[in-house]
């Protein structure tokens, strides 16, 4: 199976997506530029039953129409000449033409359900040619409920399933007339099933189709598309169902129902009667592919109700015609309790779909028993209830879900570091799950620690809903976290309904009553970014003793992030307390290979936006970048042009899921091979190799990283650095260009008599007796080239020691340049005009050769202290003699007396001498 996405229904062009039926100009990059003849367009393209998107770009320069008059003009970003106030012309783009606002359209076309079942199946796959796509056999009667929601041109969809079947194998949604529009893969990789907390908890099928083009909305919106869900071909749905190895596909019509938009609680109802032939009768059941699906809404206060929407089909019998009554009845799961009974009449029974609506009267102890996941529901027909019955357990919700908020400071007045944030989630038994972390609060809390308490904020007074348990309260000092976990068994009407109106918050208070932080909950739909493990806390960088950031204030971030199957991650973030005068704002991925000084940083830069919510992906990251989200450190920053530090910066701490496949190109995946992004190619990419100049697939955002660092001993060194190691003593080590090296401090010659020579215990190199200790570089930061500027303009040596005085002959001098016997005090030195380097202290006037650990006493540079500056040059070579030829053995040492030697100038090698050298050098390569 490829866990890769299918073709989608939309286009690629560089790093861009485009909709289905959109126009653009095609932008080549610098130095050209967006060039306005050149249109290209995402036209859809049928692929046998597929329609996907296909780029399709040609010049318009001759479809420009001839101007109506006398002097047209040429205006910024178009490519025919126009008459002024013309708005008629082929070089707009059609995504640039106004549209209707996609709010108005999200509202009249939000909220859709629908029932998979095998009759629903049959009567949607029944043609031909689908028989030859889909095994519609269904003997275990596997039925689906699906809710979908639209949010920003996103549609989300969730899923009960029966348990019997496992999780399907992927998602398609299928057009009347038999196209598929899109197709998702819904299979988790083993090694990623850990990571899918969410799904795992609360047993739903989770995902999204993102930029559905505006034709397929409006399909939808007149319930044009059906959904399919796959089981088996390759893919294995479960262990614990034959459907392992069975083909299977149910389908459901895509319908929008009213009630939708309150609901609070779902079921699926299954037949209650095997479906299995009669042990009886011999005849098949009657209940073969039938189902339903219930929409739950309930109100309390001084008149509590519930209200319920039934979606079902398979109650009927074949006589069954016109005015057939059913019985729908509520009651404890172990049916000693009765909490209502109601018989409908359904006036025309159809095989396909059945809606019936009722509403009742119920009790707050009733309320709590269904908010706790008490109650069943049980709908069957009043003729023949034994073999005509669906039965299922009414749990929260289908939609998938989570509920979270940023915790800030209770006003702006609170002196506190304090922020956090918290996210919550109803599990598969409908108890609350929630999850709180918060930073810097432990000293604010005092030593009880806090107090956590949910509250209603649709009620004047806030009355308190409950009180979390502090189960872990990390940490004793002053800016210790603290993260606590929990769960909310017996739950009630009044938590779950602000809940799900929007309404609860979260207060965080000290022993003193006193809030701390406080936020309010939204509702975020599940998918790719959200399904992860848990947020990640964006914290400000830059706070000291309770005072705000200079920028930012009270800031605080949430984070989601992910890699989905396509190898693309998805980010979503959420901001408090930024002030708009630092919009716009960017978020950036930092990754180092180690948490180690001087590390090398690689930064990239994922979105620039504005305002506080933020969902995104970034399309093709490499391998190698992605294989590095489970390898490396990463951290997230929210950066902004007004401030020259990030403004929000925290370390992911969980592992980020990376699949397999996205890592290693060509590997495979379940039951199939999957390739990687390096080598992923659809109908509807321009890919780089094809057109590289186009701007879109330069590798931007990227701050490139230093490659040529060093690793040695849990430090990071610069290339050309050198340092004086700490695992060998008396061992300098150098870095260039990644390769260490490492060699013993080479000792300065000494100046004295054999008996005052002496080894102080510490140091590498001996030293005379009497003299000053002598201090041999600490060469962290030496430069290349020996001497590094002073901001006054001199030049001092980097990483130089003191060395020999250039003094008299006969005249032993000290460190400090003092003649041994007459040693002044340093400040007295120093009054006199001498000079000071790192420890050393040099007379005014005097003069010495530096000494480097790694190399010895530099003959060739000496510095010289002058009136309190020091000045290190190196020896001038002025125009330098040929080197001698090569002499007989008789005259070379009379040669050699004659021209000394100049280790500093060396001698100008002629063309014989250049050669015999390179002989010589060439004979030594052989030799090693």
């Amino acid at each position: 199976m490829d866990l890769s996405r299918a073709t989608p229904s939309e286009c690629q062009f560089g790093k861009t997506i485009r909709e289905l039926h959109t126009t653009w100009f095609a932008d080549l990059g610098p130095p050209f530029g967006v060039m306005y003849c050149i249109m290209c367009e995402c036209v859809p393209f049928q692929k046998k039953r597929r329609v996907v998107g296909r780029v399709q770009c040609r010049n318009i320069k001759n479809e420009c129409p001839k101007p109506t008059c006398d002097d047209p003009i040429l205006l910024p970003g178009r490519c025919c000449k126009s008459c002024p106030g013309d708005p008629q012309s082929p070089d707009v783009p059609q995504d640039h033409l106004p549209q209707a606002t996609m709010p108005e359209e999200e509202e009249r076309s939000k909220h859709f359900a629908a029932l998979l079942t095998g009759r629903t199946t049959v009567m949607l796959l029944r043609r031909g040619d689908d028989e030859a796509q889909y095994a519609t056999a269904n003997p275990q009667n596997v039925i689906a409920t699906g809710r979908f929601s639209f949010h920003k041109k996103n549609l989300y969809y969730s899923f009960y399933v029966s348990e019997r079947a496992g999780r399907p194998r992927a998602i398609q949604f299928v057009h009347a007339n038999g196209n598929i529009l899109e197709e998702h893969t819904l299979a988790i990789a083993a090694d990623a099933g850990r990571f899918s907390v969410y799904q795992n908890t609360t047993g739903k099928v989770c995902g999204v189709w993102r930029r559905v083009p505006r034709e397929y909305r409006r399909l939808l919106r007149d319930e044009l598309v059906s959904v399919v869900l796959l089981w088996g071909g390759g893919g294995a749905a479960g262990n614990r169902s034959q459907l392992a190895t069975t083909e299977l596909a149910i389908a459901g019509p895509v319908a929008k129902y009213p009630a939708l938009a309150h609901e609070l609680f779902s079921a699926l109802l299954e037949p209650a009667s095997p479906p299995t032939d009669s042990p009886q009768g011999g005849q098949p059941s009657l209940m073969m592919g039938a189902g339903g699906t219930a929409i739950v809404s309930t109100s309390s206060g001084a008149t509590s109700s519930i209200h319920l929407t039934i979606v079902l089909n398979g109650l009927f019998a074949p006589d069954d015609v016109m005015d057939v009554p059913l019985v729908v009845r509520l009651e404890t799961t172990d049916r000693r309790q009765l909490i209502l009974e109601d018989v409908q009449r359904v006036r025309k029974p159809s095989h396909e779909l059945n809606v019936i609506e009722l509403s009742s009267p119920v009790s707050v102890n009733d309320l709590r028993l269904l908010t706790r996941g008490k109650l069943a529901l049980t709908v069957e027909s009043r003729r023949n209830p034994e073999a005509l019955r669906l039965h299922g357990p009414v749990r929260s919700r289908v939609a998938c879900e989570i509920f979270q908020t940023l915790l800030t400071p209770h006003g702006a007045e609170l002196r506190t570091e304090a922020t956090g944030l918290a996210w919550m989630y109803l599990n598969r038994d409908g108890a609350l799950v929630y999850h709180v972390q918060t930073h810097h609060l432990a000293a604010a809390a005092g030593l009880a620690g806090p107090i956590i308490t949910l509250l209603d904020d649709s009620a004047k007074r806030k009355p308190e809903i409950e009180t979390l348990t502090v189960h872990h309260h990390r940490g004793g000092s002053v800016a210790a976290d603290l993260t606590i976990g929990g769960t909310i068994e017996r739950m009630g009407p009044r938590l779950l309904e602000p809940l799900y109106a929007g309404e609860m918050t979260m207060s965080v208070a000290n022993e003193q009553n006193l809030t701390l932080l406080h936020g309010k909950f939204v509702t975020r739909h599940v998918a790719d970014a959200r399904d992860t493990g848990a947020p990640i806390l964006l914290q400000r960088p830059d706070t000291a003793n309770g005072e705000p950031a200079a920028h930012g204030g009270h800031a605080v971030g949430l984070a989601w992030m992910a890699v989905d199957n396509e190898c693309n991650l998805h980010y979503d973030l959420s901001l408090a307390g930024i002030p708009s005068a630092l919009h716009p704002l960017q978020l950036y991925l930092e990754e180092l290979p180690l948490e180690a000084p001087n590390a090398p940083v690689s930064r990239r830069l994922l979105e620039d936006f504005a305002g506080n919510q933020l969902e995104g992906f970034a399309l093709e990251l490499p391998a190698r970048e992605l294989a590095k989200l489970e390898t490396s450190v990463i951290y997230l920053e929210v950066r902004s042009n007004a401030s020259t530090g990030p403004l929000l910066r925290s370390k992911v701490r969980s592992v980020t899921r990376v699949p397999h496949h996205c890592t290693t190109p060509g590997a495979a995946g379940t039951g199939g091979s999957a390739a990687g992004p390096s080598i992923l190619a659809h109908d509807n990419e321009v890919q780089q190799h094809n057109y590289p100049f186009l701007a879109n697939d330069l590798p931007t955002g990227t701050v490139a990283v230093d490659h040529n660092k060093c690793y040695h001993a849990n430090r990071f060194y610069d290339d050309g650095e050198t340092w004086r190691s700490t695992i060998e003593s008396c061992t300098m080590c150098s870095c260039d260009a990644r390769r260490i090296k490492c060699d013993p401090i080479r000792c300065p010659p000494l100046r004295c008599r054999n008996e005052d020579i002496i080894q102080r215990r510490g140091d590498c190199c001996p030293s005379c007796n009497g003299e000053l200790r002598a201090r041999h570089l600490s060469t962290v930061g030496l430069q290349r080239q020996g001497c590094v500027k002073e901001s006054k303009g001199t030049k001092k040596p980097a990483g130089l020691s003191g060395s020999k005085a250039t003094g008299s002959k006969d005249e032993l001098r000290d460190e400090a340049g003092s003649s041994v016997g007459t040693l002044r005090s340093p400040q007295a030195i120093l009054a006199a005009g001498g000079c000071r380097y790192e420890d050393q202290i040099y007379e005014n006037g005097q003069e010495y050769h530096p000494i480097l650990a790694t190399h010895g006493e530099e003959k060739c540079i000496k510095c010289r202290c002058k009136d309190g500056q020091l000045n290190c040059n190196r020896k001038r070579c002025g125009t330098r003699p040929p080197c001698p030829r090569p002499q007989s053995p008789k005259r070379t040492g009379l040669q050699q007396q004659q021209q000394p030697v100049d280790e500093c100038c060396p001698c100008r090698p002629t063309r014989h001498h250049r050669k015999r050298q390179q002989t010589k050098e060439q004979q030594a390569n052989v030799k090693s």
